[in-house]
């Protein structure tokens, strides 16, 4: 397909609104990361501990919700004005949480937030992909990546820092100076460089249908498992729901005059394969992000900051594999860089199942770094596909897509990767439990970790466990977190059959 239009940019205008659009996407990353570290914190200042893991939850929503949407609008409308609409959603909903005196109105904020960020992560794949001068796309998106990674770096390290020395409205207040930067620079120097669709209708009915639709998914994969058993009533009902919703979507979109999300678009192999491929990454590394974390505290007796240590590994080699791919992909071709990304990204998940609880943590970090290089690779050859398989027209919805199907494959493998962890971890532990004999615990403790088998991996809880009981704890986290394992070996090995499955592309530097 023919690539968008270039327009002249001047080389320090270009720098310019390449750091203005990496700014915004680096605040938009960092929230999602940083109030890890601030929210005991925050639930100590504003209660709501029931509430927890919807700070979270409410940006991860509105963020995936507004992915597809966004791509859509920035295919009809000027991209300059998307993007500082999306940028004062954030920065007021920042500085809106900063104020926040209850669990609820922070929820709330965040939610808005999420709108904004979503807005943000469209919108810059989109832009770098606009701007990139001829054989320098892929070069110019793998800065992107980088910049998730060093997001990914900083955020609990941030979130920690501005708790301990500032107060913890800071980590929202700070994105209002930030963002500023961000929003000047967009005004004053992002130029228009692809024709827009001139008599577009917004498909209000296939938005709101297809927002029902990702909502139920996304609730389906946070609840189910965790919150409610996956054949509960509630479940079933979400289930009833993102299929209704669904299928009423597709049948709306064939019949829009300009949909926002075109059926058609599943019948070009680079667009549905290159999609596909993405998830099944997306769902191995952050299963992989969620719990090999785990092991290492769980399973092998290390500190936090070791675990640190190992989750940087896994970060910086998403980046630097970025980096790289981004300088070569216009040698080897995007499907072939797909595929040696997943070769990679297999090799280590196939290793994590030789880990025991006496791995070395350097064997720990090589592997980890083996497996962010993977996703890195195949991340970025899998966007220069998806969006090299449409016309220039619908760079925005192809743009979209391939984050939206990042992001949906990061909530489902965490969904799946807890539930297989709980279930392994249970059965594993209450093995243990009969054989390391918890007469010999007090009542209270007992009583304790029967409430609540999770306790068992706080350090206070542990203190008080003979060495045999220890022992069996650690191993029934390795268990679990072992099947976890196999499950992001299994995505790995269908997202390399995917990669196959891509189209030929002659490596040149003008489709790059």
């Amino acid at each position: 397909m023919s690539n968008p239009p270039h327009a002249a940019i001047s080389g320090k205008s270009r720098n310019l609104i390449i750091s203005a659009t990496l700014l915004a996407l680096f605040l938009g990353a960092l929230d999602a990361l940083v109030i890890s570290a601030a929210m005991p914190t925050m639930v100590a200042d504003l209660g709501g501990l029931d509430l927890y893991s919807w700070a979270y939850s409410a940006y991860l929503l509105a963020r995936t919700v507004c992915l597809p949407i966004f791509g859509k609008l920035a295919d009809i409308y000027r991209t300059k004005t998307l993007y500082i609409v999306s940028i004062l959603i954030f920065i007021a909903a920042s500085l809106a949480a900063g104020f926040a005196r209850s669990m609820v109105f922070l929820i709330a904020c965040r939610a808005i937030q999420g709108i904004g960020a979503g807005g943000n992560f469209a919108l810059v794949y989109i832009v770098l992909a606009d701007i990139s001068p001829p054989g320098q796309r892929g070069k110019t998106l793998s800065l992107a990546s980088f910049v998730w990674g060093l997001a990914s770096v900083l955020g609990p390290t941030m979130g920690g820092y501005i708790v301990a020395y500032f107060s913890w409205p800071w980590i929202f207040f700070i994105n209002v100076p930030l963002g500023m930067l961000s929003l000047a620079g967009v005004s004053l120097y992002l130029v228009e460089t692809r024709a827009k669709k001139k008599a577009a209708t917004i498909d209000y009915a296939g938005a709101l249908t297809l927002s029902i639709t990702i909502l139920a998914l996304l609730f389906i994969f946070l609840l189910a498992g965790q919150t409610y058993a996956w054949n509960s009533p509630r479940i079933y009902a979400l289930w009833a729901v993102a299929i209704i919703f669904g299928v009423w979507f597709i049948i709306i979109e064939r019949h829009a005059t300009d949909p926002i999300l075109p059926v058609s678009f599943f019948k070009l192999r680079g667009f549905s394969v290159g999609n596909t491929a993405v998830f099944m990454s997306s769902l191995a590394i952050f299963g992989f992000f969620g719990f090999a974390p785990l092991f290492i505290q769980g399973a092998m007796g290390k500190s936090p900051i070791e675990v640190g240590n190992a989750v940087l590994a896994l970060s910086l080699g998403w980046s630097i594999g970025s980096l790289v791919l981004g300088r070569m992909v216009h040698r080897w071709g995007s499907k072939n860089a797909a595929v040696l990304g997943a070769v990679i990204l297999i090799a280590g998940c196939a290793f994590t199942l030789t880990f025991s609880t006496v791995t070395s943590l350097t064997t720990c970090y090589w592997v980890f770094a083996q497996i962010g290089v993977g996703m890195g690779f195949v991340g970025l050859a899998t966007i220069l596909v998806v969006q090299n398989s449409v016309n220039s027209s619908a760079l925005g919805v192809a743009t979209a897509s391939h984050q939206f199907s990042r992001n949906l494959g990061s909530t489902v493998g965490i969904g799946i990767c807890g539930s297989i962890f709980t279930a392994g971890f249970s059965t594993a532990l209450h093995s243990a439990w009969v054989e390391s004999r918890p007469e010999q615990l007090s009542e209270n403790l007992a009583g304790q970790i029967h409430r609540n088998a999770d306790s068992l991996l706080r350090p206070e809880i542990q203190a008080q466990l003979s060495p045999d009981m220890l022992l069996h704890l650690q191993q029934a986290v390795a268990n679990g977190v072992q099947h976890v394992f196999w499950v992001t070996l299994v995505a790995a090995v269908l997202c390399l059959i995917c990669c196959l499955l891509l189209p030929h592309e002659n490596p040149d530097p003008n489709i790059a």
